[in-house]
């Protein structure tokens, strides 16, 4: 059948093109799926600049809207977090599932990678069941070809009974028949569920046809679907169903659930996966022509090596070294901040700016301000652009390519064991990875897991033993030339680390974290999504961290002005002289109040005077990096889990790191360690 033809076909006899007229409002358009399926491409490409974000009313998740730029003004489209099932797990998920089921959607575009229709095409069908205004886009249409996976897109819709478009988001393919499906299905006044019903069994059909006479029709979701979600206990539904109706109702309602439940030997979730897979492949049967399987290709023989235990970390291990070690290390935080701080600022900008303030500021405390040893140009900005920038920059580069490789839903599964021994499961391995870029957007991303209990562990180890970028690599500029100094310093904040998930896992309560994760397919990065996802990140890290620096430079200013911060810098000289420290060091670790990173910058600076030996630098470098989170880091664990445990983890922080310091300097010392 032919794009025309379906249209016509969902449109109820309306023409190809036809516009409605500029006062019928159409509503919402959400975009749902899986992780890593492309939804935000082709969010992109549907809304172009017009994007807002904000927070989904009582909860922390970010949700994008924005006016369509290629279908009608009155759309909004909304790009809601990944999902796998109607039957939620995480905040993300359930946030997408209330979305989906209330906000009486004009369309439900299901975006699904194509490659791995067969895993995806259960929600669809879900989808389907709750007689919502579904389209299927099959993205990734280019590489599903290149799989040698042939999909009849007209025979899969005429199963279905929605229209389905091949789209490829990332260069645009496919766009305009979407938007034409998307326009055709949202005119479409939907009376019941297209496509052949799902038989989920003898006993769950039972189940269902005992609770769905008792269901009012609530937003336009089907009572089947509305029976199932309170037969697998889905809280959000029980409290839509039971929450408004009177106390007569409720007791009806929860008497079928009673009675259905006795008619299952097994729990609901089991009857309607192992049904909606059955479903799902005698409809690829029937649309889908899948290559033979015979031999693995390289690429899949290198993805099964990137997940077992023997290969894997010996691969991690070259990741972590020229990703980390000699990309952000050596080139972000040696070549690059050398040119940029000797070259750049030593012999450009510092002497032009200091020549103009002394030109137009002849008060000596004003200059200060922008040009003293603490000034906003000298200290803060040079700090922020000459140190933080090409460090970062290098780092996001690095996280974006593997991101876009697909190499770290891989890492998830190589950990996910060592991580259930810290209270995580493999899942936590992308705001953990993420926090050696940004730890404030990584504490961010913990909303992603599924359970509080896990979102307070990595929290937890992204505020004590997680180093960012900036303060990562100028760590290893200071060690870059000591081997076996930053071997001591790996080992102290990997076993912190570990001990202290250890001990959380075993202190906090809750049940152990289950764990699914979508496998992209391992590919090259494009150069363009690398460069895209990397510019998006280094906006954002800038807009938060240059205005702190500058902060932190006035106030720095105002202490020196004011004498508190000497007296700061004094009360502090004791503390690290306990540890080992000379006294400069005490400025680093006030620094450190305002921004790991800042710190590090003024080891970075005392170190170059030959302050320090190699032992000293060693305690310096443990402590500073399990030392205090950021301000920046410090709001947002604020808002994330609230100012109870923000205040107790810092300062629970602030003892430990300076009780490992302690022990670090007295165990190299009784060692006679030479580093």
């Amino acid at each position: 059948m032919s794009m025309q033809g379906m249209l016509r076909r969902f449109g109820r006899g309306r023409k190809a093109g036809t516009m409605p007229s500029a006062g019928e409002a159409l509503g919402k358009i959400l975009i749902v799926g899986s992780p890593n399926v492309g939804k935000s491409a082709l969010f992109n490409r549907l809304t172009g600049q017009y994007v807002t974000v904000s927070n989904y009313p009582g909860t922390t998740v970010e949700i994008c809207r924005g006016r369509s730029s290629i279908l009608q003004r009155h759309f909004e489209v909304v790009d809601t977090p990944g999902i796998y099932s109607l039957c939620p797990i995480t905040d993300e998920e359930r946030v997408a599932c209330r979305l989906v089921l209330t906000e009486r959607a004009a369309a439900v575009v299901h975006v699904v990678d194509a490659k791995n229709i067969r895993r995806m095409l259960g929600l669809t069908l879900q989808l389907i069941e709750a007689n919502l205004p579904v389209v299927l886009a099959l993205n990734m249409a280019d590489e599903a070809r290149q799989l040698r996976i042939a999909i009849d897109a007209d025979r899969l819709s005429t199963i279905l009974g929605i229209p389905v478009v091949e789209t490829i988001a990332i260069s645009g393919g496919g766009m305009a028949e979407l938007a034409a499906a998307i326009e055709s299905v949202a005119q479409t006044k939907r009376e019941a569920a297209g496509g052949e019903p799902v038989d989920y069994g003898a006993a769950l059909e039972r189940a269902v046809n005992t609770v769905a006479p008792t269901l009012g029709d609530d937003h336009g979701i089907s009572r089947r679907t509305r029976a199932l979600l309170l037969l697998q206990e889905d809280p959000a539904e029980a409290s839509r169903v039971l929450g408004r109706r009177s106390p007569e109702h409720t007791d009806a309602v929860l008497q079928a659930l009673h009675d259905a439940r006795a008619l299952l030997e097994h729990s609901p979730h089991y009857y309607a996966t192992l049904a909606l897979r059955g479903r799902s492949d005698r409809i690829l049967d029937a649309a889908v022509c899948f290559p033979p399987r015979g031999r693995h290709s390289f690429r899949e023989t290198l993805s099964r090596l990137c997940m077992h235990p023997l290969t894997g970390l010996p691969l991690l291990a070259a990741v972590l070294y020229f990703g980390l070690y000699v990309f952000v290390g050596k080139f972000g935080a040696g070549t690059m901040v050398d040119f940029i701080q000797e070259t750049v600022f030593g012999r450009y900008v510092t002497p032009y700016v200091e020549q103009a303030v002394n030109a137009l500021l002849p008060w000596p405390v004003w200059r200060d301000l922008f040009v003293g040893d603490y000034g906003i140009v000298t200290l803060g900005i040079r700090y922020a652009v000459a140190i933080v920038l090409p460090i970062v920059a290098t780092f996001f580069i690095a996280f974006s390519i593997l991101e876009d490789s697909g190499y770290l839903p891989r890492l998830a599964m190589l950990i996910d064991r060592v991580f259930k021994k810290i209270g995580l499961n493999g899942r936590a391995v992308i705001p953990i990875v993420l926090g050696f870029g940004c730890d404030t957007m990584a504490t961010m991303v913990t909303r992603t897991l599924e359970t509080k209990r896990e979102k307070v562990i990595a929290s937890l180890l992204l505020a004590l033993a997680i180093p960012c970028s900036a303060q990562l690599g100028v760590i290893m500029g200071l060690l870059a030339g000591r081997p076996w100094a930053l071997a001591v310093w790996a080992a102290f904040v990997t076993g912190v680390f570990l001990l202290t998930g250890f001990l959380a896992a075993r202190l906090l309560p809750g049940q152990r974290p289950s764990f699914y994760m979508e496998l992209p397919p391992l590919r090259l990065p494009r150069v363009g999504n690398v460069l895209v996802k990397t510019y998006s990140r280094m906006v954002w890290y800038f807009k938060e961290v240059l205005p702190l620096f500058i902060l932190a430079s006035v106030l720095i200013w105002l202490g020196k002005l004011t004498g508190v911060f000497d007296l700061a810098v004094d009360a502090l000289k004791p503390v690290v002289g306990a540890i080992g420290l000379p006294d400069g060091a005490a400025k680093a670790f006030l620094f450190g109040f305002f921004r790991r990173d800042y710190g590090a910058a003024g080891l970075y600076e005392l170190q170059k005077t030959a302050a320090m030996s190699g032992r000293q630098l060693v305690v310096a470098a443990i402590t500073l990096t399990l030392f205090l989170p950021c301000i920046a880091q410090l709001l947002i664990l604020k808002k994330e889990r609230g100012w109870k445990m923000a205040l107790t983890t810092s300062i629970g922080i602030c003892v430990v790191a300076l009780a490992v310091g302690w022990s670090a300097n007295a165990l190299l010392t009784v060692l006679k360690v030479t580093l």
